[in-house]
């Protein structure tokens, strides 16, 4: 009887979901006014569109049943109708549906009477069994960090950018490509095409610096690296050069970290700067929870009187509304 052999030649072959991800935020403003709704009334997300299908958290302020009303509920909710999805998740806050009342008041996610859910949501696609042709596996864009590395190697600059002291050599191309400011003036009728040289006055150079590499990178540094002034700064330079994108994650950011000490001032600079987002939500700070007391006997409040009356007349109006609908 012959011996068996090995065989000489192996043919392998791979099965990989093919997933849709996303992360869902849900920051809910003025937790403890929704307390009190009642076992299995919940608030709901705006939905976000993910792997084709459309999803939502449900947030239960009391339980989703009376059988543990000391406790809060989340879910997240496939609200595309008739559909069917396979999907998995997993909540940030919590790894449970349930979560007991008086664990999460204790607990550093509230903050300020914000409560912000997020939930990494990934959709899973039906999946071929068999490919027809090999998989190639393509990296991911590297133009960001092509273009970060030509602003620190200071490759083919052809402007600079002097800047309280400080220089910041560009490029003139990528400038008027991102900034419609920096476009009319490199490249507009008021401009100099050959300029070389060119005095920045009224930005801060680490603020500038940061400016430089958001157009390159199209990215900030960690926010965790970030305090609420730098963050002020930047957009303040987002709204100065028409950064659009750069001015809407300043303003996100700033919504996250509403305090009662510094809401007056932020709010006064969003209704300088015409963010209407963060004017809303620092309104809305204000008015609920009781905070307006504590913000008016602050100094930014001051600021706020004497630079924005408008805003003020708003928030008394509002109050107002409040108190008697």
């Amino acid at each position: 009887m012959a011996s068996w052999q090995r065989p000489t030649e192996r043919r392998a072959s791979r099965c990989t979901p093919v997933m849709a991800r996303a992360t869902l935020e849900f920051d809910i403003v003025g937790y403890s006014l929704h307390k009190g709704m009642g076992a299995g009334k919940f608030i709901r997300s705006p939905r976000a569109s993910v792997g084709g299908y459309e999803w939502c958290i449900r947030y239960y302020p009391d339980a989703d049943r009376e059988m543990i009303e000391d406790h809060v509920s989340v879910y997240v909710e496939l609200v595309s109708k008739g559909a069917k999805a396979r999907a998995l998740f997993d909540l940030r806050l919590v790894n449970q549906a349930n979560v007991n009342k008086s664990e999460l008041e204790k607990s550093p996610y509230l903050r300020d009477d914000h409560l912000i859910i997020e939930c990494d949501l990934s959709v899973i696609s039906n999946v071929p069994l068999v490919a027809d042709a090999m998989e190639i596996q393509v990296p991911p864009s590297d133009l960001a960090d092509n273009l970060g590395t030509w602003l620190e190697t200071e490759e083919e600059t052809d402007v600079t950018f002097n800047v309280r002291g400080e220089t910041f050599p560009a490029h003139k191309t990528v400038l008027a490509m991102r900034s419609p400011v920096f476009k009319a003036e490199l490249y507009g009728p008021m401009g100099s095409r050959t300029a070389l040289n060119i005095t920045v006055e009224d930005v801060q150079p680490a603020v500038f610096k940061e400016l430089l590499r958001f157009i390159y990178t199209d990215s900030l540094p960690s926010q965790d690296n970030l305090d609420d002034d730098m963050v002020k700064h930047l957009l303040v330079a987002a709204d100065r050069y028409a950064m659009e994108r750069m001015k809407m994650i300043c303003e996100g950011i700033l919504c996250r970290r509403l305090r009662v000490e510094t809401v007056a001032t932020t709010l006064a600079l969003a209704d300088q700067h015409h963010c209407s987002r963060l004017k809303e939500a620092c309104i809305e700070f204000v008015i609920s929870s009781n905070r307006l007391a504590a913000v008016i006997s602050g100094q930014g409040y001051v600021h706020l009187k004497r630079s924005c009356p408008a805003v003020i007349a708003e928030i008394s109006e509002r109050v107002t509304k409040s108190r008697t609908g």
